[in-house]
């Protein structure tokens, strides 16, 4: 059973990546219009375009595509971060018992479509995508729930959110050790030195946007320098926001209390400005509010909206736009190995091993939960999309026949993966079979 406590801020958070996974849908569908349009000229172009700043000593001048992939998507595994620390520290992760369920799905999810890819892949030059159908596009797949309303319990929800987490750090894992450059140990000890410098400072109680977003830049650079892919300096740094108050509720509502009379008592000019004192105590307001938040949950609040709403889109806008023209040489092998992965594995590989799990009493499901959900929700567990067509990009960064390849087996797979988990858990189940 869910605590009562955590159901309102997590269906907040479902709400919000339900609409975010419209959005998604709509700005694939505008990037495959625009691309296959007789304006396909002007999309490339206008992703193709560098922006930057180069000096005598160093420079900065990149693509728009890769200031979306490499700079905005920073912010989005920034948010990542959040969420996975908060999760591991006070939330549906923070317990074996409790990530147990997800874990087991997780790693089904991750290890048998690879497996498969493996098995199935007969190019060289194509072996490097292995990495593409492991994880989960929550914002996608959580919209895919939103349109069954009370079908699914909010516990399939809750499980879902967590396994995707799971698969997400996975992917972050993956992304460091295998989708990286040539390293600079030099550039990278240095980065490392300055995170440990924020830590240092978060261990000690102490939290300061300004310093963080100075070292953030510095240390999203010199990841990018060093040739370690920018988007893991995101999830490191947000690792150092502290989670925890400065001050707990009842000090908070004694000062509210008393801020409260202080400005009741204070003079009131004509004019329709504030007086001295009720300034005053309006900035001892703002001063206890940041005491009294969380800075992790207070950023996390912040940014969900921009990565769900703007960063999210714009990535999807920037990326599937997949030119679908038969002149172009696509490699259908590898189209199908995704497409068979996506369905297939993640479908397999989570629901095979959590029934596995449960008969060997190694985790206990949720007793409103069906085997037919958990069926369904495997097969959502398909739709890979923005973290898949991420990985795409980075394994295919220089092989534009087999990035479009893999986007278009993304695209196929996910759909055909959305529309088989509908289906599935469009039918009620009320006991378990």
């Amino acid at each position: 059973m869910i605590p009562e406590k955590i159901l309102s801020p997590f269906q907040k958070f479902v709400k919000i990546e339900s609409f975010s996974g419209i959005l998604l849908m709509a700005a694939t569908i505008v990037a495959l219009a625009w691309a296959n349009s007789p304006f396909s000229e002007s999309y490339q172009s206008l992703w193709q375009y560098k922006i930057g700043f180069t000096t005598q000593h160093f420079e900065l001048y990149k693509p728009l595509i890769l200031w979306v992939n490499d700079g905005l998507m920073a912010i989005f595994f920034f948010l990542i971060g959040l969420e996975i620390k908060r999760e591991f520290l006070i939330g549906e992760l923070n317990s074996i018992k409790k990530i147990a369920f997800p874990l087991f799905g997780a790693l089904g999810g991750m290890l048998v479509p690879v497996g498969i890819f493996v098995i199935l892949n007969q190019n060289p030059e194509t072996f490097k995508g292995w990495g593409i159908p492991m994880a989960t596009d929550i914002a996608f797949s959580l919209a895919v729930l939103k349109l069954l309303g009370n079908k699914v319990p909010l516990s399939l929800k809750v499980f879902l959110t967590a396994f995707a987490i799971v698969d997400d750090l996975g992917a972050v894992l993956v992304i460091a050790l295998f989708y990286s450059g040539n390293i600079s140990f030099g550039l990278l000890i240095t980065a490392i030195t300055l995170l440990a410098i924020l830590y240092l400072i978060s261990y000690k109680g102490y939290y300061s946007k300004f310093i963080m977003i100075s070292f953030g830049i510095v240390i999203w650079t010199l990841f990018l320098k060093a040739g370690i892919h920018p988007t893991l300096a995101g999830v490191l740094l947000a690792f150092s926001v502290p989670i925890s108050q400065k001050i707990k509720t009842p000090e908070f509502v004694d000062n509210l209390v008393e801020i409260t009379e202080n400005i009741r008592k204070a003079s009131i000019l004509k004019k329709p400005i504030l007086s001295k004192e009720q300034i005053n105590e309006i900035d001892n307001l703002e001063d206890w509010a940041n005491k009294y938040q969380s800075p992790l949950q207070h950023l996390e609040h912040n940014l969900h909206d921009w990565v769900a709403y703007f960063i999210i889109p714009i990535f999807a806008l920037a990326n599937a736009g997949v030119i679908i023209n038969s002149d172009i040489p696509l490699d259908f092998a590898l189209v199908i190995n995704i497409i068979i992965c996506l369905i297939i594995g993640k479908s397999l590989g989570i629901s095979s091993i959590i029934f596995l799990a449960e008969k060997t009493k190694i985790i206990e499901v949720p007793i409103d939960i069906s085997p037919r959900q958990i069926i369904g929700v495997s097969f959502l567990a398909g739709i890979g999309f923005t973290m898949a067509i991420f990985i795409a990009s980075l394994a295919f960064i220089e092989d534009p026949i087999y990035l479009d390849s893999a986007k278009i087996g993304i695209l196929i797979g996910s759909l055909i993966s959305a529309i088989i988990g509908y289906i599935i858990l469009s039918v009620t189940t009320t006991k378990k079979i």
